[in-house]
Parts: structure tokens; C-alpha cells; sequence
């Protein structure tokens, strides 16, 4: 068949949304359907293999992160344009009530069209003052997804209706197989963090509490990836307090992120909350490295409490230093908690996951060709 992706946020800028996108045109691909992505470029971004690019995204604020909106003063004849010339049999959107794009092919709406809910947070002030103008585009969806129960209780409580729960994947192989630095298997006890560095993630946390583990374990090193607004008081922060082996690796290309799974010993998620999923839980957990997380909604769902992982309470600095020491000086758990998480990230491969998809591309155009 012919699928449609309609990306809000600039295609294939880094995000889970987008990382999610990637791997499904992937996988889709790999099993001989033709797909397109739809997005909105972001600065001077060279097109992608099959994107079509269409308006320009705008950064806004959004759920404590930055999230885009696409904008165009044509942008309703290029839409119409793309549509009468692709012919999609199905249509599959992400956040298709971040402003315009998609309310603009909803408007146009010539095949079934499904739509992803990933966000998860507390109050939302847009999609509650939103909802009458939401709910229009929202019944013009053929099915609902939720990346995770978290994700469908939060869009649910402004927009109730049947949502499928198909979960973000992992490509465990990839991760799996990954090869460690060999630079930094040197005896120390290597704990990492991959994330973008904004209030949410909870990296500060995790910073005060190595910086207490390290004076209490000196064999011990912090790996961080990723790049952020608190990049700055990060760096501040290990220089005042004259924290030793902190390793600010920046972004990395997947290859060595994967690398990285594979030379940590232990890997931390302290989100503070408004997760609904933890994809680097799975990225770690495929890599068989023990994880500590924070105990959110939307990682309880990933991790099992003491079986494939460790859960604390969110910004609990004295909590998580604990548990980071456990992990530090129990080596059989460490092996213990990692073999359970690598079986359960199975459970999240990708080809299972565009299965669980297909099947649900399957039933809805059913229905819509019944209707």
C-alpha cells in the first residue's frame, strides 16, 4: 500500500516523534509498501529519502520541551496539490493537533487517516481552551493511537474515544550488538545519561547525585549525552563543586550512542514526569545494561519494578544516589537486572511493533471501504 507519515516537528530533526517515524518508514519499507513522510523543513535542512517537505516549522514551547507548528500563506493549495498527486491508501499522522499541517490534510481528507498521541503531562491549557476546534479534526480520524496507556489517559481526559495502544519499538540488534569504547572499560563503574539537557530529564539530579556517589565510590564516571539549555549550568556545576570524571560527549551519531549503551554499566532516566514513554529505557535495556529510572507513569510501563530495572521516586537526589551506589557495588544485580531487560526489550522490536501497526492499517481502511 501507499502510506502517508505526517510529521509536526521538521523531519528527521532529532525527537522521539521522529525517531518513531524513522524507524516505522523504515520498517514499512523493508516489507515492500511505498511511503512518504510529510513535513516542514527547519532552517536550511536538506530534504530526506522520500520527504516531502511543504510550509516552515516555527519552534514554540511546548510540554516543557520545544515542540513546532508549520506555517505557509499557501499552505492549503500545497496540501491540496500533494494529495491529488500522491493517492495515498492511508494516511498516518503524529500530534495531529500540533497547528497546521495536519488539520490542513484532514480538511482534505480523500483516504482513512490515523493519528499517534505520544504526549503526556499535566493540564494542558491548549487542548483544554482548544477542544471544540480539536474535536472536529479529531472525528475526521479513522483510529487512534497511544504510544502507552500514560499517553492515552492524557489525551483521553480532553478527547475520550477508543484509542489502540501500539508502543514506541527498539531495534534490539542494533543495540545489542553494539561494540563498547574500549577507552572507557578501564575499571571504573561508567554510569550514562542520553537525553536532551532541559529541566524534564532530570539531568541536575542526576548530576548532585553522583557528585555525592563520587565522593563515596571514587571508581565511578558520568557519561552524558546530549545537548541542551542546561548544558551551561552543568558544566558550571562540575567545575564549582570540582566533580572528577564527568564525560560531556555532546550529541552523537547512533552508532556511537549505541556504543555507549554498550561501555555504560548502569544507564539513568531521572525524568522529573510528562513522559509517556522511555525509548532510551528500551535503547539500554536492548544493550543488556542495568537501568535506573525514574518511577513515572510513563516508565513504570517499560520497566518492571526490581526485575528489569530500579525505580526512585523523581527528583529524590539522595534516593537516586542510592541506587546508582547499589548498582556500583553489586555487580551480580547489575548482570541480573541487564539479562532481564534485554529479554524484556524484545517484546519492543520494531518488527513486532510495524506488525501491531499493519494490522491496525488493516482494519481501519476495512472499515473505512465498508462504511
Amino acid at each position: 500500500m501507499k502510506i502517508g507519515i505526517v510529521s509536526p516537528y521538521a523531519y528527521p530533526r532529532p525527537g522521539g516523534a521522529n525517531d518513531n517515524i524513522r524507524e516505522t518508514y523504515e520498517n514499512l519499507r523493508e516489507r515492500g509498501h511505498e511511503v512518504r513522510i510529510i513535513t516542514a523543513p527547519w532552517g536550511d535542512d536538506p530534504s530526506a529519502q522520500d520527504v516531502i517537505q511543504i510550509g516552515r516549522a516555527i519552534a514554540v514551547p511546548y510540554n516543557g520541551s520545544v515542540g513546532r507548528i508549520t506555517l505557509s500563506a499557501r499552505l492549503e493549495y500545497l496540501v491540496t496539490k500533494i494529495l491529488d498527486r500522491e493517492q495515498f491508501d492511508i494516511i498516518h499522522h503524529h500530534e495531529p493537533l500540533v497547528p497546521l499541517l495536519s488539520a490542513q490534510i484532514l480538511d482534505r481528507k480523500s483516504c482513512p487517516q490515523v493519528a499517534t498521541f505520544h504526549a503526556f503531562g499535566g493540564f494542558s491549557f491548549s487542548y483544554w481552551l482548544g477542544r471544540p476546534i480539536g474535536k472536529r479534526y479529531m472525528d475526521k480520524l479513522d483510529g487512534r493511537i497511544a504510544v502507552s496507556s500514560a499517553a492515552r489517559h492524557f489525551i483521553s481526559r480532553y478527547f475520550p474515544g477508543d484509542y489502540r495502544i501500539i508502543p514506541n519499538g527498539v531495534n534490539v540488534d542494533f543495540f545489542a550488538n553494539a561494540k563498547p569504547f574500549p577507552e572507557y572499560r578501564d575499571g571504573k563503574t561508567n554510569i550514562l545519561f542520553v537525553g536532551r539537557l532541559e529541566p524534564r530529564k532530570g539531568a541536575t539530579y542526576l548530576m548532585q547525585a553522583y557528585a555525592k556517589l563520587k565522593k563515596r565510590r571514587p571508581e565511578t564516571r558520568l557519561i552524558i549525552i546530549g545537548r541542551g539549555p542546561q548544558l551551561g549550568d552543568l558544566r558550571e556545576f562540575v567545575r564549582r563543586e570540582g566533580v572528577g570524571d564527568v564525560l560531556f560527549a555532546g550529541r552523537t551519531s547512533d552508532i556511537d550512542k549505541a556504543r555507549f549503551y554498550k561501555t555504560a554499566d548502569v544507564f539513568c532516566a531521572p525524568s522529573t514526569g510528562q513522559e509517556s514513554f522511555g525509548v532510551v529505557l528500551l535503547e539500554a535495556m536492548a544493550a543488556g545494561t542495568a537501568a535506573v529510572a525514574s518511577d513515572i507513569h510513563g516508565y513504570k510501563k517499560v520497566i518492571q519494578r526490581n526485575v528489569s530495572g530500579l525505580l526512585v521516586e523523581p527528583k529524590d537526589v539522595d534516593a537516586l544516589c542510592s541506587a546508582l551506589e547499589r548498582l556500583a557495588t553489586e555487580p551480580a544485580l547489575r548482570e541480573r537486572l541487564g539479562v532481564a531487560g534485554s529479554v524484556r526489550a524484545r517484546e519492543f522490536d520494531w518488527p513486532h511493533v510495524t506488525d501491531q501497526l499493519l494490522a491496525f492499517y488493516d482494519e481501519v481502511i476495512g472499515a473505512y471501504r465498508g462504511a
